[in-house]
């Protein structure tokens, strides 16, 4: 056999023994002898402790929400990067949050290592490359404006760790999220979003608690940011676009949540406002004219809540 290959496979087990996620779980060793029941009750033991150690991190992920708004309001994006089961998990976050909060595709991205083919299927080799990354980012125009998220459950993935280098050469601001504590990874990132959930239920399986953990802190990064930029009224989804016979029904029921008016003036207020929830919900608290309602929005950067308290005083 090749002797550098086998030095580098050596060398890439001695590394991957450091990784905390790659550890054999102590606690699942029977799992293989258990019935589907037990199966599950160990894997939702194991599931039981991502929450808790994200609640740990909440200071650095505020301070990554407090970089993203900031990145909003000069026109800058939010740009997840990532390989495999981390990447899909950017390019689902980034997917979800146009029809959620009525923003354009271009203001939260998500690229993964090998292009779109890999959000189904593995693309091999992909992972490593540190010329992919740099090749993706500027692809995609990264600038100073940006936040870019560099996702790896692992801590150590090459095309995660370039691509956060080449961010920060740029000057974006740049935030890792893994699950396992690397060097490398940290230093090339200005906030380290670590959740060490530990050995997973199945060995080196970061589909799972990694996944899950990752899963939570993006939906608070994107979500958080959000209601900071005025997306929100209340806990509704004041900005939902009705693109879609469900998203229209939502944003019918949310008009009728935030005024306690009926269906009809709802939907009345709805096609004035033609389709746009924040618009016809302002309409029908204030009485104002759709013109007006509309310069008002401005006047107050799409904060509903400002908007409607400055009628009324």
């Amino acid at each position: 056999m090749n002797t550098s290959l086998v030095n580098k496979q050596s060398r890439l087990i001695d590394e991957l023994n450091k990784i905390s996620t790659e550890g054999q779980n102590q606690d699942t060793l029977d799992i293989d002898l258990l019935d589907s029941k037990g199966i599950l009750e160990k894997i939702n033991t194991e599931d039981q402790k991502v929450a808790s150690v994200v609640k740990d991190i909440i200071p650095n992920v505020a301070k990554a929400v407090d970089k993203i708004v900031e990145a909003f309001e000069k026109g800058g994006r939010l740009i997840y990067i990532g390989a495999g089961t981390s990447g899909r998990l950017g390019v689902l976050d980034a997917a979800e949050c146009p029809p959620t909060f009525s923003v354009s595709d271009k203001q939260v991205v998500g690229i993964i290592a090998g292009g779109e083919q890999a959000i189904k299927k593995a693309v091999e080799g992909a992972e490593d490359s540190e010329e992919f990354a740099i090749e993706d980012l500027k692809a995609a125009n990264l600038s100073a404006k940006d936040v870019l998220i560099g996702i790896a459950a692992s801590g150590r993935t090459p095309y995660v760790i370039s691509a956060m280098n080449y961010g920060k050469s740029v000057g974006a601001t740049v935030v890792g999220v893994s699950c396992s504590y690397n060097e490398k990874f940290d230093q090339a990132n200005d906030i380290n979003l670590c959740a060490m959930v530990g050995a997973e239920a199945l060995t080196g399986s970061t589909r799972m608690k990694s996944g899950t953990a990752q899963k939570l802190i993006l939906n608070m990064l994107s979500t958080a940011s959000m209601i900071r930029s005025g997306k929100s009224y209340k806990n509704l989804m004041i900005d939902v676009s009705a693109s879609n016979e469900k998203l229209y029904a939502r944003a019918v029921r949310i008009v009728m949540q935030a005024t306690d008016c009926d269906y009809d003036s709802a939907k009345q207020a709805l096609e004035q406002a033609e389709n746009n929830a924040k618009l016809a919900t302002l309409m029908i608290l204030t009485d104002l004219s759709i013109d007006q309602a509309r310069a008002s929005l401005v006047k107050n950067n799409g904060f509903l809540r400002k908007a409607v308290e400055q009628t009324e005083n």
